[in-house]
């Protein structure tokens, strides 16, 4: 073996030897940099896991409401003592007396104001508004008696649905031993039953937990969203296209635009609160509350949006097209409405789904202009005053009421299912756009 042999030959060696450690190293980071992220998906998968099992297992049972069934005597001395029949009379009729009156003739022995107190706490104080409504529907009512299924308390129907241990004490209940006994009672002759809480979807706010229910902040969010979507989208798909398309380009006035554009993207959403109020209330004088008014808050809010995702997919519109269709004689309106656009719409739903999405679940900017107001009746019109989802799902969270907890989480339950629903349909519209072409 010659000297250089000898030299090279160990060298060689150890250089391979450090190449295959360092392959070795990388190779060992990789796996390493892949079980980083593994961990960190499976550990947002967990989170978001946990957060919906908290949410589900607290709110499915809103969907489940517990009557009770009195045998109401409608008495005329109570209701028309003078028999005329005036639906004056009747509306301002002591309909409560006829709840006590049925509950004590199930339970006779029932004496001294606190124990008819606790008797009458069995149902929810909406039972007498249910038989005044009967009355007023149906005035022959008056002198018979007939079977009403009342709604339940709230601790009522927390003790029925497992809610809380009837070995629980007294305070952790909420329901005296008296009560308890009279609830056991009142099972064993059937006059309990679970039903479907369709009121839980049609009512408005109220201060007793069995009473409340999304349909006014629902019907707020609908309108709103309506307001928003019909303003925001027109006229942020008109600036993309005049700034894509029309808007001389590299000019300060361009330019400046842009950067604002960008920058209104990322204000906090309650400059656009404090934004509406000093302007669309505190100067055009509009009624505070009013989904008209939230619907020009919000899309202020989202318009940056819209703006920019539709501007990236007119972008993203192949020059071709248009240097085709304007060879062909077409000019620069009839290109970009005829060719440009339809190519770039479903990009620009993409944005309008992604505005409205962020739309849906803001609630600083409207609790800014008077959407936390306490709102009983369902909104009917864009000016009447109402509240949204998450507004809603905020004020019964503040709530010391156990059974706003669950419809806490039944209200979140609607609100997902309502983004659900709305991105369901904007993307079978988007893919409706798309087959046209």
């Amino acid at each position: 073996m010659s000297d250089l042999e000898l030299t090279t030959g160990p060298t060689t060696a150890q250089t391979r030897a450090k190449v295959q450690a360092s392959i070795k190293r990388r190779y060992r980071a990789e796996m390493r940099f892949r079980a980083y992220g593994l961990f960190a998906t499976m550990l947002g998968v967990l989170f978001v896991f946990l957060l919906f099992f908290s949410v589900f297992s607290k709110g499915w049972s809103i969907f489940g409401q517990h009557y009770v069934k009195l045998d109401v005597f409608y008495d005329a001395a109570v209701l028309d003592p003078s028999g005329t029949r005036n639906p004056d009379t009747l509306r301002s009729a002591d309909y409560q007396a006829l709840v006590r009156a049925s509950l004590r003739a199930g339970f006779p022995t029932v004496e001294g104001r606190r124990e008819l107190r606790e008797l009458t706490g069995l149902v929810s104080s909406g039972a007498s508004m249910q038989l005044q409504r009967a009355v007023m529907q149906n005035p022959t009512l008056i002198g018979t008696r007939d079977d009403q299924w009342v709604l339940a308390s709230s601790q009522v129907d927390w003790l029925l649905k497992g809610r809380t241990t009837r070995n629980a004490s007294e305070d952790e209940r909420r329901l005296s031993d008296a009560q308890v006994t009279w609830l056991d009672a009142l099972q064993a002759d059937q006059c309990i039953e679970r039903r479907f809480n369709k009121q839980f979807f049609t009512a408005g706010d109220s201060r007793d937990p069995e009473l409340a229910g999304v349909g006014g902040a629902l019907a707020g969010s609908l309108l709103t969203l309506l307001v928003t979507l019909l303003l925001s989208f027109p006229i942020g798909a008109a600036a993309a296209i005049y700034l894509e398309e029309f808007a001389p380009p590299e000019t300060r006035v361009t330019d400046l635009i842009e950067v604002n554009i960008n920058n209104l993207a990322a204000v906090p959403s309650i400059v656009f609160g404090l934004l509406g109020l000093s302007i669309f209330i505190g100067f055009f004088g509009m009624p505070r509350s009013a989904t008209l008014v939230g619907g020009l808050v919000l899309t202020l809010l989202t318009l940056p949006t819209i703006i920019i995702a539709s501007r990236a997919a007119i972008k993203a519109v192949p020059p071709s097209i248009r240097e085709a269709a304007l060879g062909m004689g077409a000019s620069k309106i009839q290109c970009v409405v005829h060719h440009v656009l339809p190519l770039a719409m479903p990009g620009m739903l993409t944005g309008a789904i992604i505005g409205m999405a962020r739309a849906l679940g803001e609630t600083a900017p409207l609790l800014m202009i008077g959407m936390v107001a306490f709102i009983v009746d369902v909104p009917q019109g864009i000016m009447d005053p109402a509240t949204v989802l998450p507004v809603q799902v905020f004020l019964w969270a503040d709530s010391p009421e156990r059974g706003f907890i669950e419809r806490t989480s039944g209200a979140i339950i609607v609100l997902l299912l309502f983004l659900v629903i709305m991105n369901a349909s904007a993307v079978i519209l988007r893919n409706r756009f798309e087959k046209r072409w």
